[in-house]
């Protein structure tokens, strides 16, 4: 099993396995079908109001990585849904902001052990 995570925007490939959006809004500017989206999971983004203050701020990111976890700890439903449908097989997370390197998407690979 392995588990990638990558923009969404980015082609699909065969290499991906299970498309999982973990987005809570969906993307600007892309249809469904291209989006190549197998299951979009709402509920294990960060709440709204965590995205707000975060803002996408680099300067925010420690503080950011530690809140969304706090929140995972306390979503169990969300975080056991996701983690059936990893399984034994890849799967990639896709998220859709434009910074790569600080982005729900890694706190949430870490948080599960796959990164």
């Amino acid at each position: 099993m392995a588990l990638h995570i990558k923009r969404i925007y980015e082609p699909k490939e065969d290499k991906d396995g299970t498309r999982i959006l973990v987005d809570r809004l969906w993307p600007r500017g892309l249809s469904k079908r291209e989006a190549a989206v197998d299951v979009w999971l709402k509920d294990i983004a960060p709440s709204p109001e965590l995205r707000r203050w975060f803002g996408h701020d680099p300067a925010k990111w420690s503080e950011f990585q530690r809140r969304y976890r706090e929140e995972l700890k306390k979503n169990v439903s969300a975080v056991e849904d996701l983690e059936r449908h990893i399984g034994k097989f890849t799967v990639t997370l896709l998220y859709a902001t434009k910074d790569l390197r600080h982005n729900h998407a890694i706190v949430l690979q870490r948080f599960l052990g796959k990164d």
